[in-house]
C-alpha cells in the first residue's frame, strides 16, 4: 500500500461536500448580512434537493446507456465547478438584487445550487472512480469525506463564527447582531451578541475554493501519478469493466471478477436461487435489499432529519454544548473510518446492531429537540454531558455503518457503487423532504436561547 495514495485519495474524498459543509458552518457570520436572515437554512434544504438532478442524470446513463459514461471528464468538471463557485461566493455572498418586488440574495443562492449540483453528483461519481484502486483505499476515501466535514468546522471555530456573548438588554451595544431576546422572570432581561469574527465570510470561501483546487490536484494526480498508476492496475480494471458493462442490460450490481474473497464462507456452495435481481451473487434478494434500505436509513438521520434538529437539540444547554456537539459529532465521522480501516466487521447482523443503537441516540436527541426550549436536565451539567456524548455516538455507529455497507458494495463492482452513491442521495433526500415542514411550515420545533436557558413551570 502506498503511502502517497492514501495521502490522496483523502484528500479527493475531502472535496467531496466540502463546499456544502463549509456553507452551513458559516450561516452565523452570512445570515446576518443577507435579506433572507434564518429563513436561508430552509432555502438551502430545498436548493439540495434541487440539486439531485446531478445524480440523477448519471443514474439515468448508467442505466440506459451502461458502459457509456466515464466518470473521470464528470468529476473534472463538477471540481472546476467548485472551485469558481466558491470563488465567487467570496465576493458575490452578500449581494442583494431586486426580484419579484423585494430584495433576494440571487447570487448566493445561484451559486448555492451550483455547489450543491457538484457535491450531489460526487456521491455517484467518486465513489465509481475508487474502483480504480485497490480495495484498501476506499476507507482512506471515507475518511477524507469525514474530514470534509470536520475541517471546514475547525476553521470556523478559528473565525469566531458563531460565538456569543450575553448582555443585559437595556445595555447592549447596537453594533452587534442580536438573536431573539427572551424574558428571565429576572429584574433585567439578557440578549445574545454574535462577537466579531477574526477573519471575513470572503477568507473562508477563498479557503474553500483552496480546497476545491487542493481536490483537484489530488485527482489529476491519482489519475496520472506512476507511483498511483502501480497501485491501480488500470488496464486490467478497465478491461473487466469495459467487458463487463457491455454485458449489463441496465444499472445491475454484477461483478464478473470481484477483487476480493465475499464475506460469505467459500465453504458454502454457491446456489443460483441466491442471487439477487440486482446480480449481487454473494447475497440473497432479501439481504441486498436490506443493505440498501439500512443505507438509506442511515443517511436519511444523518445527512438530513437530525442536522435539521442540531441547534434545537443543543442551544437550551447553551452556546458551549451547541459548538461541542458539532464540533465533536464531526470528529467522530473520520474516527469511525479509521476504526473501519483496522476492523471492517461485514457481518449484517452486527451492521443491523449498530443501526439500531443508533438510531436510538438518534431518537433520543430528536426527543431534545421536540422538548426545546426546555428539554430534560437543561439546568444541569449531566444534561450538556448526556446531549454531547449522544451525537458523538450518533455519529461514530451510524458511519460506520456507512463505510462498510460501501466496502461491502465496493467487492461487488463498479456499478453496486453507482447504486451506493444513488442510494445515498434518495436517503438524504427524503430526510430533508420529511422534515422540511416540520421545522419551516409547521414550526414544531422551538429554538432554545443560549443566554437564558432557565424554563418557567
Amino acid at each position: 500500500m502506498s503511502l502517497l495514495t492514501h495521502v490522496l485519495a483523502c484528500l479527493f474524498g475531502m472535496g467531496s461536500w466540502v463546499a456544502i459543509n463549509g456553507m452551513w458552518v458559516e450561516l452565523p457570520l452570512v445570515v446576518p448580512g443577507i435579506p433572507e436572515g434564518w429563513y436561508l437554512p430552509s432555502y438551502l434544504t430545498v436548493i439540495i434537493q434541487m440539486a439531485n438532478v446531478g445524480p440523477l442524470f448519471i443514474t439515468l446513463m448508467h442505466r440506459f446507456r451502461p458502459g457509456a459514461l466515464d466518470e473521470r471528464p464528470v468529476i473534472y468538471c463538477i471540481v472546476v465547478l467548485g472551485i469558481v463557485a466558491t470563488f465567487l461566493l467570496a465576493f458575490f455572498w452578500n449581494t442583494a438584487v431586486e426580484f419579484a418586488g423585494a430584495l433576494r440574495s440571487v447570487p448566493l443562492l445561484v451559486l448555492s445550487f451550483l455547489l450543491s449540483v457538484v457535491d450531489c453528483t460526487s456521491s455517484v461519481t467518486f465513489l465509481p472512480f475508487m474502483m480504480r484502486l485497490g480495495p484498501q483505499f476506499l476507507t482512506t476515501y471515507f475518511v477524507g469525506e469525514g474530514l470534509s466535514g470536520l475541517v471546514p468546522a475547525l476553521v470556523a471555530l478559528i473565525q469566531g463564527v458563531g460565538l456569543v456573548h450575553c448582555r443585559n438588554a437595556t445595555v447592549a451595544s447596537v453594533a452587534g447582531v442580536t438573536l431573539n431576546t427572551t424574558a428571565t422572570g429576572g429584574s433585567g432581561d439578557l440578549e445574545a451578541i454574535y462577537q466579531p469574527a477574526n477573519f471575513s465570510a470572503r477568507v473562508f470561501f477563498v479557503f474553500l475554493s483552496a480546497m476545491m483546487v487542493v481536490c483537484l490536484g489530488a485527482f489529476v494526480l491519482l489519475n496520472h501519478h506512476p507511483a498511483v498508476v502501480r497501485e491501480r492496475k488500470d488496464h486490467r480494471y478497465l478491461g473487466e469493466e469495459s467487458a463487463r458493462d457491455k454485458r449489463e442490460q441496465g444499472l445491475s450490481l454484477h461483478s464478473q471478477a470481484p477483487e476480493q474473497r465475499p464475506m460469505i464462507s467459500p465453504l458454502e456452495p454457491p446456489a443460483r436461487e441466491r442471487r439477487s435481481s440486482f446480480g449481487m451473487g454473494t447475497y440473497s434478494k432479501g439481504e441486498v435489499v436490506f443493505i440498501f434500505m439500512v443505507l438509506a436509513w442511515v443517511n436519511a438521520l444523518t445527512n438530513a432529519v437530525l442536522p435539521s434538529v442540531q441547534s434545537y437539540s443543543c442551544l437550551p444547554y447553551g452556546n458551549q454544548a451547541y459548538h461541542l456537539a458539532a464540533t465533536m459529532a464531526a470528529v467522530a465521522n473520520p474516527v469511525a473510518c479509521f476504526i473501519a480501516m483496522f476492523t471492517p466487521i461485514r457481518s449484517l447482523v452486527f451492521m443491523l446492531f449498530l443501526t439500531v443503537v443508533g438510531t436510538g441516540f438518534g431518537a433520543y436527541i430528536m426527543a431534545v429537540a421536540a422538548f426545546s426550549p426546555c428539554p430534560p436536565l437543561v439546568d444541569s451539567p449531566s444534561g450538556v454531558a448526556i446531549i454531547v456524548i449522544s451525537w458523538i455516538l450518533f455519529v461514530l455507529t451510524l458511519s460506520y455503518v456507512k463505510v462498510i455497507i460501501g466496502v461491502i458494495l465496493r467487492d461487488e463492482g463498479h456499478s453496486a457503487l453507482v447504486w451506493c452513491g444513488a442510494v445515498v442521495q434518495l436517503g438524504s433526500m427524503i430526510g430533508a423532504i420529511s422534515m422540511f415542514p416540520l421545522v419551516s411550515v409547521y414550526g414544531l420545533f422551538k429554538s432554545g436561547d443560549p443566554c437564558n436557558t432557565k424554563c418557567l413551570n
